[in-house]
């Protein structure tokens, strides 16, 4: 308990409205320690001689179509089948917004065994493909987290079907704010089950920015992209983010966002309201879990300058607690932080797919690792 001594100046307190305010005060101090998890310490728990279930890795898994090269990627998924989503930013690298004045099909499915390209779309609809999402309907979503110079993409959500129609689109092209019908750099998007849509808002958090020109939000919307709420600010507290990069939802329904500039994992209900933290997974690009409830997090920007003493790579545990229990180390760099990708997806053996970003596309030597069972 702690203690308060009160010095009585102008006014005499009564002892009752004296023990009311102590109490007040360590209701305060309470809900502040345990309202501010931000603060605590964590050693990174790759440093355990953790198992690596995946050993082998297969780099510059999956080869574009008509001979072209890999840009770098974040988004992955598994469609209902076991087939493997992904993009390719049109062969550039990082936040460069490539496929803006480029023809080819920036969104590919890949046959799950022998990695051939099965179909492929959204050819001149986006600046910087960011998340991506398959629904239980084999309906493909995409985000578009960067606008361009015209003012004609960008700042945008697409639902596209198998075969590539559009089907919904949330935000308006090009035009990027906080206020109705508009979003500011979206990074990913999940559906539940009933249909809802959750859209990570804010990109650029992690860099310093302020608000009100960018965010760090979750947006809501029903199956029909009417939007019901949002939540969050840039920041560093409960609900806050720097860069809220990822999203996946476990078997309860509960939301799971890669706050990367927090290096922390949030937990949130379908309402918004704030559950937990994870520190033990890292400074997280992408977020995966598993039917059976495994949280798989992808390490891609951890360094002497981001994330002192802390590997990237991929950890594996259970969503249910703060506790990773397996690691699947990066590519070797000579750095000892190495290089790993920033999106992660697991398909239904066990095979774990990273995809290849701006950091690591280049020691990859492709867009897509696959990491063997």
């Amino acid at each position: 308990m702690t203690h308060v001594t009160q010095r009585h100046t102008h006014h005499a307190l009564s002892r009752s409205s004296t023990a009311g305010l102590v109490i007040l005060l360590c209701l305060i101090t309470i809900t502040i320690l345990t309202t501010r998890p931000h603060m605590q310490e964590v050693t990174d728990p790759a440093k355990n001689n953790l198992p690596n279930p995946n050993p082998t890795a297969l780099t510059n898994w999956g080869a574009l179509p008509n001979g072209r090269d890999w840009g770098s990627t974040a988004g992955i998924d598994i469609d209902p089948d076991g087939h493997i989503w992904a993009y390719d930013r049109c062969g550039a690298i990082g936040l460069t917004g490539g496929c803006d004045t480029s023809d080819v099909d920036p969104i590919l499915k890949f046959n799950r065994d022998s990695g051939e390209v099965m179909t492929s779309f959204g050819a001149g609809l986006f600046v910087l493909p960011h998340g991506l999402h398959v629904d239980t309907e084999g309906n493909v979503w995409v985000t578009d987290s960067m606008g361009n110079e015209a003012g004609t993409k960008g700042h945008q959500v697409f639902k596209f079907s198998p075969h590539g129609d559009i089907l919904l689109q949330l935000g308006k092209a090009g035009v990027a704010g906080r206020t109705a019908g508009l979003l500011n750099e979206p990074c990913d998007v999940i559906t539940s089950p009933n249909g809802d849509i959750f859209v990570a808002d804010g990109h650029s958090g992690q860099f310093g920015a302020e608000p009100p020109e960018k965010t760090g939000r979750i947006l809501k919307f029903d199956k029909n992209g009417t939007f019901i709420k949002e939540w969050g600010e840039i920041g560093e507290g409960p609900g806050e983010f720097k860069t809220p990069h990822a999203l996946a939802m476990d078997s309860q329904g509960r939301l799971f966002v890669a706050d990367r500039g927090n290096h922390r994992i949030q937990i949130f209900d379908q309402e918004g309201n704030y559950l937990d933290s994870y520190y033990q997974f890292s400074r997280i690009s992408g977020l995966f879990i598993t039917p059976d409830d495994m949280l798989y997090a992808i390490d891609s920007e951890s360094s002497p300058d981001r994330h002192p003493n802390w590997q990237t790579g991929i950890r594996i545990g259970s969503a249910t607690e703060d506790r990773v229990t397996a690691f699947i180390p990066p590519h070797q760099t000579g750095e000892p932080h190495g290089a790993a990708g920033e999106g992660v997806a697991v398909d239904h053996y066990g095979n774990v797919y990273g995809a290849e970003g701006p950091i690591s596309r280049e020691t990859a030597e492709g867009g897509l690792t696959k990491y063997l069972r």
